[in-house]
Parts: C-alpha cells; structure tokens; sequence
C-alpha cells in the first residue's frame, strides 16, 4: 500500500469507526492541553511551597489536582510529565520507524545469508535482558532523557524489522519489483522507491501500537527510579511517588495514574482499529 492510501486508510478508520475517531480526538485534546496548561496556570511545575504541602485539589487555591509533598503544584506537573512521557513515546516510536524499517527492508530484499545473518543478531538482541541493558547505560553514563531515548528506541525496534521484514519478502516477488530490476534499477533504488512506499500502510498500523509500549517502558523505567530524574517529571515518576502516598494523598496517584490508563487505552484502540480496518478479512 502507497503512502497515500495508507493516509486514506486512516482518515477512512477515524470516519466509519467511532471508537477509532474518540481515541483520536482524546489523544489529541490530551496532547494539546498538556502543552498549553502550564502556559496559563500561575504555577510552576518545579515551584516548591513547603507550607502548601499535600493539600487536596481545590479550585481557589487554582491547585487543581492538589500539591505533593513539596508543596508543587500537581496538574502542572501532571501536565508537564504528559508532554516528556508523549515526548518520549514519539521519539522513541520514530527511531524504531527509522531503525526497523531500513532493517527489515534490506534483510528481506537482499535475502539469502544476508538475511539468515542480519536476522540472527535480531535474535540475539531479543534475547538480552532489557532491565540489565538500561541499568548498565545508567551506570556508564549520566542520566537524562536522551537516554531514555536510547534505552527504549535500542529495543523497540525489533518488532518493527522482523514485520517490514516479512512485508518485504512479499513485495519483493511483484511485478512492478521484477520489472524495476530487469530494466537495471539498482537494489537501493528498489528499497528506497519501490518497497518502502509500499509498505507504509503496515507502518503506519504498526506503529501506533509501538507508541503504547514506548510509554508502558518509559512509565515502567521512571518508576523504578532510572528514568526522567527530578525535578522533571514523566507520568512513571508521578504514579511512584503517588504510591508512596497514597494513604495521606490518594489524589497524588489518581490523577497521573488516570491519565497515563487514558493514553494507553486510547492508542491502543486506535491501533486496533486501524488493524482491523487493515485485514481484508475483517472487511467481510
């Protein structure tokens, strides 16, 4: 499927399919209002008031989610953590784009040894322990987001070769392929030109259930201390330190916790859809 028809495909899904269409709408509102809250509220998301602390959401005191145990405003930082935790999820969906489609496609085009070998480091990276990889960057190297970036993008492209992969090993046996090489098109051309385009519409499906495993893996980091480090803050960190308080402060895990279900329900159900849309046989 072309470029073009997969962007048809998807404003087709988010037409005829309402859950589809609402998924889309709400991650977009989300979006949106993450960037622009912290614009207009009067506090800052790294603002402490040691006499404000763990006070429970009002609308006076504009403290609309409540404050933390420093006495920082939540639904700023609450706000502030959506915009690193979709930050990130982007980021790292778009290295596993970039990394696992010219993967895949070269392994399944080239084929034979080149294939057999390329995948076998495949497998070998699957089977190192993840936790133990990004515990060791921590320990080799300082912590900040861009290696967050790194730990979570190092992986997630895996899934994403062995697919464009498979793809790949289709395409290549069509006309249009067998053509573009008897009139003496190079092998990059083909992949560039020819097999890449067409697998856009399996991209753009897949990829929208990358970006919920990209923010379950920078949520799961951040929540054992070896993600987004303070004073910033992602929605992972923001549940850990509400479950340290929830007793005294349930406000201070209900609302990052309800946000970051919200985000993953509703990718998750647009990349369903998408999915469906995309299998003939759900068509019948």
């Amino acid at each position: 499927m072309s470029g073009r028809a997969a962007i048809r495909q998807f404003a087709a899904a988010a037409r005829s399919n309402r859950l589809v269409a609402a998924s889309l709408l709400t991650i977009v509102v989300i979006a949106i209002i993450a960037i622009l809250g912290p614009l207009v509220s009067p506090h800052g998301h790294i603002s402490t008031n040691l006499d404000g602390r763990l006070l429970a959401p009002s609308f006076s005191t504009w403290h609309l989610f409540g404050t933390d145990d420093l006495g920082r405003d939540l639904f700023v930082r609450t706000l502030a953590g959506t915009q690193v935790t979709l930050l990130v999820a982007v980021v790292a969906s778009a290295v596993s784009l970039l990394i696992g489609v010219s993967y895949g496609a070269i392994a399944g085009f080239l084929g034979g040894a080149v294939d057999a070998v390329m995948m076998r480091i495949v497998d070998v990276l699957y089977a190192l322990p993840y936790i133990f990889f990004v515990i060791l960057l921590m320990v080799v190297f300082d912590r900040s987001l861009l290696l967050v970036f790194i730990a979570i993008g190092a992986v997630n492209w895996l899934d994403m070769a062995r697919i464009v992969r498979g793809q790949t090993l289709s395409l290549k046996e069509r006309e249009f392929v067998q053509a573009a090489r008897l009139i003496g098109v190079s092998r990059f051309a083909i992949i560039l030109r020819h097999i890449t385009p067409n697998l856009f519409g399996t991209v753009i499906v897949y990829i929208t259930l990358t970006i919920p495993q990209a923010i379950l893996m920078e949520s799961f980091l951040s929540f054992l201390g070896l993600g987004v480090q303070e004073p910033d803050a992602s929605l992972g960190t923001l549940v850990n330190a509400g479950a340290s308080h929830m007793e005294q402060a349930s406000w201070m895990l209900l609302a990052p916790a309800t946000l970051l279900a919200l985000l993953l329900f509703c990718f998750n159900f647009l990349g369903d859809g998408l999915r469906d849309l995309a299998d003939p046989r759900k068509q019948k």
